[in-house]
């Protein structure tokens, strides 16, 4: 079903610690596939739910793990939720929230709320149809917890790209499942400050590449201006 092996995240990770080539193009067949791995990364917010082998989630955590870290600290934690009663807990308690909010803020009347709700249900449910869902964490007991802030998302960054390179989808969501509902959910300590959330999954499709500036727009050479 997969159509890159976990052999090809193995060269993957080899490429990002290992590589010694620094020649200018033609790149190497290995360098171009790295590239594309980055490139073709999506924010995928519809899945199916076709489950996926424990070994290929930990080889994705695995190339996750490997992210730069200050002091070589290493604070992450990887919370893999697969049970799907926690999954469902998850949608219902968001719903709540999101209720409450335009109760709240949008003048929401009572009657109005079960169609809304269920509609809250139904979007939200795009992104739990995956098999997975992941809570990036940080320890804020690690060794030096005011660069957790830096960390985290770099790790969060690797873990999308590896599933990317076995043909599975993520996003980096902070909002769409409110943090505090999802640490009262799956209970988690108040000592791991939470990165993101994502899904893990097969998309439903593919999003189409989205459009992106120039890359003149982002390099400065020798001086920055205004």
């Amino acid at each position: 079903m997969r159509t890159i092996s976990i052999v090809m995240v193995s060269v993957f990770l080899c490429l990002l610690v290992n590589c010694e080539q620094h020649s200018k193009e033609p790149y190497s067949q290995e360098q171009q596939y790295l590239f594309s791995m980055f490139e073709n990364r999506r924010s995928v917010r519809g899945y199916k739910s076709d489950p996926i082998p424990d070994e290929q989630i930990e080889k994705i955590i695995d190339i996750a793990r490997t992210a730069p870290t200050s002091g070589n600290q290493q604070p992450w934690k990887f919370l893999v939720i697969k049970d799907r009663e926690k999954i469902d807990a998850l949608n219902n308690a968001t719903a709540d929230a999101y209720i409450d909010y335009y109760k709240a803020n949008r003048g929401l009347t009572g009657e109005e709320v079960p169609e809304k709700r269920q509609q809250l249900i139904e979007r939200q449910k795009k992104y739990l149809e995956a098999p997975v869902f992941i809570v990036v964490l940080t320890d804020n007991e690690s060794k030096h917890p005011n660069y957790n802030k830096w960390d985290g998302p770099m790790a969060a960054s690797h873990l999308m790209v590896a599933a990317r390179a076995l043909g599975y989808g993520t996003v980096f969501l902070t909002d769409s499942f409110p943090l505090e509902i999802v640490r009262d959910v799956f209970q988690i300590p108040e000592r791991y400050e939470i990165v993101c959330t994502t899904p893990l999954g097969i998309p439903e499709k593919w999003p189409d590449k989205p459009d992106k500036k120039n890359l003149d727009d982002f390099i400065s050479l020798e001086t920055i201006t205004e």
